[in-house]
């Protein structure tokens, strides 16, 4: 129990950490993609007020060189426009458009693009107004810019990182649940192994209480049944013995096997319950585990009683084709509704009050792992009941 309580403090611990260490990479991303917004805006602004003093310079004998600089070495990787106070596009920088033509020189898909961008960058960012009178009028120029692709990356990143780290959690949580499950079956096959051991005491007593019960003379038709009785516990015990070991299998007919497990049941069961075998051949073989395969039959048998509530018809047909085998065993009660169908089969999983939703994930076990078979919902129908087929290999 303390080791127990350990490692769920140390799991907690460590979902902790991890959340921690994620909020500061996210945290730290963020700032650094803001202060890197604010460089560039800077630097646009730098631009602006280049522009600025480089257009009111009239002075053609001044040396211009400095604001020259600064227009081309501020700008190298910001994708930018330049309009009038109309909104007409004078020019334009980093756009993958030639800009040395004029905008009406450009084709239709150049102008369209240019557009668009503009349209981009006025919902982006705050545009940086530059103006300035000359010798003849007031003239205002408007540059529009948007992110930088190397920002744009950058913005990108931590939903990247997300996706990596829910990843690397789903795997992590597989392993995990994979480890617990096999944890899990490990224990359940000791509790079968320890189940039939424990039952086999009270079996080897009962036997001798059997024959002492013949030599007194009793009525000859309770000693049978009770014998009967006495021979069920047996192949239970055996077949929780198996539980974990892999199954010999021997050829053996179906139709007795299946027969056998049937009316076993049917004596034993209300006489509410209508049962009726079918089958058009006396003789048909294939590789069983007789335990195992019997444990099937009456899961399907107990689960269709089960659904009529204790009142209704069973009926088991066996039919066969050049391959394999299928035993198709129905009743009229609820149905099953099709959002569970798929469901039906995991372990644990139940519809009813009181029970562990083990037998039909055992049953399934059984068919497809043991056997190499298919066990299935043939179909069913609500309020008119349900037929399960067990398809094995035919010999």
């Amino acid at each position: 129990m303390t080791t127990f309580k350990n490692s769920q403090v140390l799991r907690w611990i460590a979902i902790a950490a991890s959340f921690i260490v994620v909020t500061l990479i996210l945290w730290n991303t963020y700032t650094f993609f803001q202060k890197f917004k604010e460089e560039e805006r800077q630097k646009m602004e730098t631009l602006g007020k280049a522009y600025e003093r480089f257009a009111k310079n009239t002075d053609l004998d001044a040396d211009i060189e400095l604001e020259r600089y600064i227009i081309m070495e501020s700008n190298k990787t910001i994708p930018m426009i330049i309009t009038d106070s109309e909104g007409a596009i004078n020019s334009w920088s980093k756009l993958n458009v030639d800009d040395t033509k004029t905008f009406n020189a450009l084709s239709k898909n150049d102008q369209k693009y240019l557009e668009n961008q503009l349209k981009l960058m006025r919902n982006q960012n705050s545009p940086i107004d530059v103006s300035y009178k000359t010798i003849d009028t007031d003239v205002q120029q408007i540059i529009y810019y948007r992110n930088s692709d190397l920002l744009n990356k950058l913005k990108y990143y931590p939903i990247a990182f997300i996706l990596i780290l829910l990843l690397f959690t789903s795997v992590i949580y597989l392993f995990f649940k994979s480890s617990k499950v096999a944890e899990q079956n490990r224990l359940w096959t000791g509790m079968a192994k320890e189940t039939a051991h424990q039952i086999g005491t009270p079996l080897s007593s009962l036997l001798g209480w059997i024959e002492l019960l013949r030599e007194e003379n009793i009525d000859e038709s309770i000693v049978p049944e009770i014998e009967k009785d006495v021979n069920r516990l047996n192949v239970i015990a055996e077949r929780f013995s198996k539980i974990g070991s892999i199954p010999e299998l021997t050829k053996q007919n179906i139709v007795v096997e299946t027969k056998k497990a049937f009316e076993y049941l049917q004596s034993r069961s209300s006489k509410q319950v209508k049962f009726t075998f079918e089958s058009k051949h006396t003789e048909i073989f294939t590789n069983l585990n007789l335990q195992l395969y019997g444990w099937v039959i009456e899961n399907l048998v107990k689960n269709a009683i089960d659904s009529m509530k204790g009142k209704g018809e069973i009926h088991i047909d066996i039919n066969e084709n050049a391959k394999s085998i299928n035993v198709l065993v129905s009743d009229n009660g609820k149905g099953i509704p099709k959002n569970i169908r798929q469901k039906i089969f995991s372990p644990g999983f139940t519809t009813k009050r009181r029970g562990w939703g083990l037998g039909l994930s055992l049953s399934k076990r059984i068919i497809k792992d043991s056997h190499n078979g298919k066990i299935f919902v043939q179909k069913s129908e609500l309020g008119k009941g349900t037929t399960f087929c067990v398809s094995l290999k035919k010999l």
